[in-house]
């Protein structure tokens, strides 16, 4: 009887243990689709706000002076925020020597965002591809199989939309 007791107790123990396992995985989950989630909506946000603007400004470092440029492509692909221009293109070798990046853009009403970020290359022919996709007009310039079309996704970024008039949203991404 005794000894049916322990194995009973034994079997209890490590039925709960795995039960407090499993939840904790399920929990961990849960919460890893939440980030995820969260990270989507920010980064839909970041990507709505600067396409309305159409034209974002882009700074880069070259040696220890700024430069700052024009830009218009923004595309989401697989989550990330990415830009994309040519590898032949000052800009294309700043951002290898550099990769931290500000874009500013304004809404042309009363709001802007400035985005910190570093920038990573993709060089996956789908990633090209997708941006291309979005912005058909650039094909004639560029190919997801040439040798020139960059496109970079945006890591640890953050991004402020501020106004005159209330309180700057700080989004993490």
């Amino acid at each position: 009887m005794k000894r049916l007791n322990v194995i009973i107790g034994s079997c209890l123990l490590i039925l709960s243990t795995t039960l407090l396992t499993g939840c904790n995985n399920l929990k961990a989950k849960n919460m890893s689709e939440v980030k995820n989630q969260n990270e989507s909506a920010c980064v839909q946000e970041v990507y709505d706000f600067i396409k309305k603007c159409q034209t974002y400004y882009l700074a880069t470092v070259e040696g220890d002076q700024p430069r700052v440029r024009p830009f218009g492509t923004i595309n989401i692909f697989e989550g990330k925020l990415y830009i994309q221009t040519g590898k032949v293109k000052k800009v294309s070798k700043q951002m290898g020597i550099n990769p931290k990046i500000e874009i500013c853009a304004f809404d042309g009403q009363q709001q802007w965002i400035r985005v910190q970020a570093i920038v990573v290359e993709d060089d996956r022919r789908e990633a090209k591809q997708s941006m291309l996709d979005a912005y058909p007009e650039l094909q004639g310039m560029y190919s997801a199989d040439d040798n020139n079309t960059q496109v970079l996704y945006l890591k640890d970024a953050t991004a402020t939309i501020a106004s005159f008039s209330g309180e700057p949203k700080v989004i993490n991404f």
